[in-house]
């Protein structure tokens, strides 16, 4: 296969947006929350488990710690009980609980606006900073999750699995008023069609942008 130059794949990038817009119109981050921190802990939380577990779990969670300064003097035993059922919720509970005392003590407790200072908070990594900034206080930012990393490398825009080598080589591929709402588009479409294990290349809107799409699915979807 020929090496397509950063200038095609940006056209090509910019075509598979459009088209993920039309079709996801109402496309949103999917963590339920009412501020900064409720978005940051949601996301922490979110590790290894879905969304849609998430949401069910963060209601019982803020309505007794909705706040920094609620969370920090919270008996970590509580956050566990209170999280259990999202897996590694020792790890998480702790995580969440150093967070919380950690904005107390340097941020006032709130959360900060910026990626080096957000990373430096216990449990926190760069996509989770980026899920912040971005749908917090709409900071460009590329969110690097299983989604974007799978339809990524489908898509040919880069044959990388690292996801922070992945951020920065779509960060020259997708104009940066879209970096937000990139992931939440192919997440949604990562859902609904390009699902893992059984892409439905057959009914994809990205087909003819896509050189993974299956032969006998092409096929199908010109008939």
């Amino acid at each position: 296969m020929l090496r397509e130059s950063l200038k095609n794949k940006q056209e090509r990038m910019r075509r598979i947006i459009g088209r993920l817009y039309e079709t996801y119109p109402n496309s949103k981050c999917s963590l339920e929350h009412r501020s900064p921190f409720q978005l940051l802990i949601s996301t922490m939380l979110s590790a290894q488990c879905t969304d849609e577990r998430v949401n069910k779990v963060t209601p019982e969670l803020f309505k007794f710690y909705p706040t920094a300064l609620a969370m920090a003097a919270a008996p970590v035993e509580h956050l566990a009980e209170l999280v259990r059922s999202t897996g590694f919720f020792n790890s998480k509970s702790k995580n969440m609980s150093a967070c919380a005392i950690m904005l107390m003590e340097q941020h006032g407790g709130e959360v900060p606006p910026d990626q080096d200072a957000l990373v430096k908070l216990p449990g926190v990594g760069r996509k989770t900073a980026n899920v912040v900034l971005g749908t917090g206080f709409h900071i460009p930012g590329v969110v690097v999750d299983t989604h974007v990393i799978r339809i990524g490398n489908l898509l040919r825009m880069t044959n990388q699995k690292d996801a922070v080598k992945i951020e920065f080589e779509l960060q020259k591929i997708i104009e940066k008023e879209h970096w937000v709402m990139f992931t939440h588009l192919i997440i949604d479409h990562g859902r609904a069609v390009c699902i893992a294990r059984r892409p439905q290349c057959h009914n994809c809107i990205l087909a003819e942008y896509c050189p993974s799409v299956l032969p006998e699915e092409a096929v199908k979807k010109k008939k």
